[in-house]
């Protein structure tokens, strides 16, 4: 029991580790010699645990997913409309991307054009907003004028920029800047409120994602 903990916690390690690299450099300026270093273990010990980088980046993507999913599913609950969980989900999110390195390197990995097959975070994103968008527009919360493939590329792309820009400089992915977002687009996708609850703001800052 006590040699299959260890192993957990390294592996632990060596996902966060490398999530913090992959974040900062990229997929290809990530290297395993710095990660493993930076986990606190050895090259053997990576490599007993992850067969080559396009699997340890498989994983942190995987981890990622899997924490964001979680995030959207606690927001969906809290909320008392779907614009308005899609609202909190989207701010908890770009919150996420600062404080947590495994969803930020999950974004990343997700749009760096030197993996081929690594989309996983954004898929599952683009799949989740679009379904909540559609079922805001049949019940009404979403304005008439408004397609649902238009809605969900603009929230998308918002999310994704958001991510890019906060690379380089971190006070983009400010609680005010998150904030100043949905005061633009918000109303352009809000019914008026003869047809349906016009959803508020985002609150204080969602529950982050633990490691």
């Amino acid at each position: 029991m006590a040699k299959q903990a260890r192993a957990v916690r390294t592996r632990q390690a060596l996902v966060r580790a490398a999530a913090e690299v992959f974040a900062a450099e990229g997929y290809a300026g990530a290297s395993l010699p710095v990660i493993s270093e930076r986990a606190g273990v050895s090259n053997g010990a990576l490599h007993f645990h992850f067969a080559s980088k396009h699997d340890l980046a498989a994983e942190v993507e995987r981890t990622a997913a899997d924490r964001a999913q979680r995030l959207a599913e606690r927001c969906r609950g809290r909320s008392d409309t779907l614009l308005q969980s899609l609202v909190h989900t989207a701010c908890g999110l770009l919150l996420a991307v600062v404080a947590d390195p495994v969803i930020r390197a999950g974004f990343r990995l997700s749009g760096d054009p030197s993996r081929k097959d690594g989309t996983r975070l954004l898929r599952w994103w683009q799949a989740w907003v679009h379904e909540l968008v559609v079922q805001a527009q049949r019940e009404g919360e979403l304005a008439r004028d408004v397609p649902a493939d238009v809605a969900t590329t603009v929230i998308v792309a918002a999310t994704a920029g958001f991510e890019v820009m906060g690379a380089a400089d971190r006070d983009v992915l400010s609680v005010e800047r998150v904030t100043q977002l949905w005061t633009f687009v918000l109303p352009r996708l809000a019914a008026p409120p003869d047809h349906a609850s016009t959803p508020q703001g985002p609150r204080a800052p969602v529950e982050q994602p633990g490691d």
